[in-house]
């Protein structure tokens, strides 16, 4: 550094107090704090979690994924293969751990319930490969799908809702809708 560099470096930092010469450590509490309750639910909730992350058949990436329950009329199942039960809510399980995967979709399910929603979209993706992840995670939903009785049926999703690598969903009715459609139909008959 020059003499002239350096007197207009003395010249810059004129104003300048230095910082004391011992050590200090600074504690920075997090950004956001975390609701204690909220995390206690979610570890509750997270306890409650019936599905299973065991023993897996692999379904191959050919055949298409398609449930339904026992009880279930054949209509049900050709209008939801058809798209006439236009999802209601919608969850993406792309590039998810298979662990992150069936707590989401859990809560996804309870959640749907909560709110009286019924048609569902469940994106999963879907692998080239039958081993690829994608195809694993597709079959693990499929199961877990099966796992939980609020569901009725389900199968493959439409091309513009994202075909094999998506599925819908339809949850049964609950106790409430069951109720308000009760009450409907019977000011009818009256």
């Amino acid at each position: 550094m020059s003499n002239e560099d350096k007197g207009f470096f003395e010249q810059a930092m004129a104003d300048v107090i230095p910082l004391s010469g011992r050590q200090q450590t600074l504690y920075l509490q997090p950004q956001s704090q975390v609701d204690k309750r909220a995390r206690r639910d979610a570890l509750a909730q997270s306890e409650e979690n019936p599905l299973s992350s065991d023993f897996l058949t692999i379904i191959p990436g050919d055949t298409p994924l398609e449930y339904k329950r026992e009880g279930i009329q054949q209509g049900v199942l050709d209008k939801l293969r058809s798209g006439r039960y236009a999802p209601q809510a919608s969850l993406h399980l792309l590039r998810r751990p298979v662990e992150a995967c069936r707590q989401e979709l859990y809560r996804f399910i309870m959640l749907a319930e909560k709110q009286n929603l019924r048609s569902l979209l469940i994106v999963h993706g879907r692998g080239r490969d039958d081993e690829s992840h994608a195809n694993i995670v597709r079959s693990y939903v499929a199961k877990w799908l099966a796992q939980l009785e609020q569901v009725q049926a389900f199968c493959r999703a439409l091309p513009r809702d994202g075909g094999e690598g998506a599925c819908y969903v339809t949850l049964r009715k609950s106790a409430a809708a069951k109720a308000d459609n009760f009450e409907r139909h019977a000011k009818r008959s009256r």
